[in-house]
């Protein structure tokens, strides 16, 4: 029976998604398995942890220019052991948790991760634990996902792969298996649930850092021969507004708080308006859900944005003006665009990812 730790972190929810779907995959393919997935810094950082996670989340939704700044400052480091002692609660921590444990495969879907293993137990050499990086982000990769050294690292897509060779990662300890969103996304019954004719189906996740939001409800809800869904997650004060909004249309949509059903609405739903975060651009592939990306954090988004267009799979429209405009395109000859989009992003979907990842993992 293998024993796997995850190490995950709430710098972002693409991490713990990843992570999720990882221990889901494994749980389904070998139930025996024993899983953990940890967050290091939650636990040995306790309140100082939830106040700079607030202070990043502040960061790139508020100020998302001067952390583009501190990313690009990362990136360019050529070592990352040195910069990384003082976070030495949380490598101790670690080494507690491996000591302890004695898992036989690490998964890291945080990049900081790796280098404390680097500098608690050496460079990998073969031996037991295994070390794997899974690497959350598309094209653009900072540099303190691959500076550190590891048994393979997995990647998501081919275009990832090509620019972490360039990089100077050896091909040889890339795995291109897809992101590991949650198994369900290959649950076959969902991939049949959207129609492939009008009315189209327009899912708006609304994120934190998106202060015009409601606006782009409005013109979304006035554009006639669609079904609009919007989710607004737990911001209560942003469902009331939503729903004021709803009450006083003349086209009815659905308002939807927080939800587990994400593979459900994408796999439903023919486009997708949402900000470029990992997850949710990884998601949307999944389901075969074409976007229209409204928001894009400088750095670690860029090459979740790039994906997407640079399969013609979707857009990028930062303003309400944009996405309207993108949707008319969209949608004017029979929608002959979306229909372009959607069979793009088929051919580079993989829903059953994490299903890939586990049979991989297991064999380590």
């Amino acid at each position: 029976m293998k024993k796997i730790l995850i190490l995950t972190a709430g710098f972002g929810e693409g991490h713990n998604s990843a992570a999720r779907g990882i221990r889901e995959g494994l749980l389904q393919i070998a139930p025996e398995t024993q899983v953990q997935i940890r967050d290091i810094f939650a636990e040995a950082f306790g309140l100082i942890n939830a106040v700079v996670r607030r202070a990043y989340l502040g960061t790139i939704n508020r100020l998302p220019h001067a952390w583009a700044s501190l990313y690009s400052w990362i990136d360019k480091q050529e070592e990352f052991r040195t910069r990384l002692r003082w976070f030495f609660p949380a490598r101790q921590r670690l080494a507690e948790i491996i000591r302890h444990d004695r898992p036989d495969v690490i998964v890291s879907v945080f990049p900081a991760y790796p280098h404390f293993l680097d500098e608690t137990f050496g460079s990998v050499n073969g031996s037991r634990p295994k070390r794997v990086v899974a690497i959350t982000d598309s094209i653009t990769i900072n540099a303190i996902w691959f500076r550190c050294s590891a048994d393979c690292f997995l990647i998501a897509n081919e275009p990832t792969a090509d620019a972490l060779t360039r990089a100077g990662v050896p091909r040889d300890l890339l795995r291109v298996l897809g992101f590991p969103v949650s198994p369900r996304f290959a649950d076959p019954t969902l991939r049949g649930s959207r129609s492939i004719n009008s009315p189209w189906r327009i899912l708006y996740m609304i994120t934190p850092g998106q202060p015009f939001a409601p606006q782009l409800v409005r013109e979304l809800a006035a554009i006639p021969n669609i079904q609009l869904t919007v989710t607004v997650g737990r911001d209560e004060n942003l469902r009331l507004a939503v729903q004021s909004i709803r009450n006083l249309s003349t086209h009815k949509f659905e308002v939807i708080g927080w939800t587990t059903e994400l593979p459900r609405l994408l796999s439903s739903h023919h486009l997708l308006i949402s900000k470029a975060g990992g997850a949710t651009v990884q998601e949307a592939i999944a389901a075969g859900c074409p976007m229209i990306i409204n928001q894009v954090v400088p750095g670690q988004e860029e090459g979740n944005a790039r994906l997407i267009v640079e399969t013609n799979s979707g857009v990028v429209a930062s303003s309400i003006h944009g996405v309207i405009d993108a949707l008319q395109r969209a949608f004017e000859d029979d929608a002959k665009v979306l229909r372009e989009w959607s069979k793009n992003i088929a051919k580079i979907s993989r829903p059953d990812a994490s299903l890939e990842i586990a049979k991989f993992l297991l064999e380590l």
